[in-house]
C-alpha cells in the first residue's frame, strides 16, 4: 500500500482559515503568499494548489 496524495503544508493570509496537522506558512499579503507556495513547490518536490483567494496548499502527488 502507498499513500499518495497528502498535504505537506498550508499557506494563508488568515489565521483562522486554517489548522490541522500540517505546517503552516503565515503570509502578510497575496504576493508574499505566493511567493512562498513557489518556493516549497520547489524545496518540498510538491505541488501548490490555491483553495480559496486566502489559503494554499502543498502536496505531494
Amino acid at each position: 500500500m502507498e499513500v499518495t496524495g497528502y498535504i505537506l503544508a498550508m499557506i494563508t493570509t488568515q489565521k483562522e482559515k486554517v489548522g490541522g496537522g500540517a505546517p503552516i506558512f503565515f503570509a502578510e499579503n497575496l504576493e508574499e503568499m505566493q511567493a512562498i507556495a513557489f518556493n516549497l513547490e520547489k524545496i518540498m518536490d510538491a505541488s501548490a494548489h490555491e483553495v480559496s483567494e486566502t489559503v494554499f496548499i502543498m502536496v505531494k502527488h
